[in-house]
């Protein structure tokens, strides 16, 4: 609600201490301003909180997909102000982005007060803090190597790999009947099997045995 209130921002920002502004009923104009104001007073230390400022709030109005957006037009740490019932709002905004939850916290639902409906007891707001600190590791980075544990592990060799799968005599060709890309990893790469079709086998092989180049024959071998 303070949001528009820039005298007020304008105040506290003169003070140089970090300033979160909540986000709820603002227009992107507002929050302009409102952020505008904050930074001429030479305070930088600023984050926004996408918010819905209904209590509760309704999971189909939150538009947590509005995070990043945020954090791309404003380049600041962008949060949620949640007030939705639940946790389940605030773990996705942690995946979204998010690094600032507010969330109300009541010793009992059962206490009338204007946010208990939406508030979470101690044991769920513990919950909420254990489910956010695995989100957080589970989107920490982008990786699409490796990682240390794969390669720890014996894991790679359960891919798949060219097997003989029938038995193949010395000068018969590799086929779709007698080749396969099966696991474990032990023989050549799936991505030769269309190298290897239709090519000479350079010894007897039996079945179930990985395949590799030295069972071509030498007019076949692929370089």
């Amino acid at each position: 609600f303070e949001l528009v209130d820039i005298p007020l921002i304008e105040y506290a920002a003169g003070k140089g201490k970090p300033i979160i502004l909540s986000t709820g009923m603002a227009t992107i104009p507002e929050i302009e301003e409102a952020i505008d104001t904050a930074q001429k007073t030479g305070n930088t230390r600023l984050a926004l909180l996408k918010c819905s400022s209904t209590y509760p709030a309704l999971p189909e109005e939150i538009d947590l997909n509005t995070i990043p957006y945020l954090k791309e037009r404003f380049n600041l740490p962008i949060g949620l102000s949640d007030h939705t019932t639940g946790i389940t709002t605030s773990i996705a905004a942690v995946a979204l982005g998010a690094c600032i939850i507010e969330k109300h916290l009541t010793l009992s639902r059962d206490n009338p007060s204007p946010d208990s409906a939406f508030s979470l007891e101690p044991v769920e707001f513990k919950e909420m803090v254990q489910k956010i600190r695995t989100t957080r590791r589970t989107t920490a980075e982008i990786n699409r190597n490796i990682t240390i544990s794969e390669r720890e592990t014996e894991n790679r060799r359960f891919r798949r790999s060219l097997f003989c799968v029938k038995d193949i005599k010395k000068g018969e060709l590799f086929t779709k009947e007698n080749t396969r890309c099966i696991r474990p990893a032990y023989g050549l790469h799936p991505r030769y099997l269309k190298d290897i079709l239709c090519k000479q086998a350079a010894c007897d092989i039996q079945r179930g045995i990985p395949i590799d180049w030295n069972m071509l024959s030498n007019g076949d071998k692929i370089k």
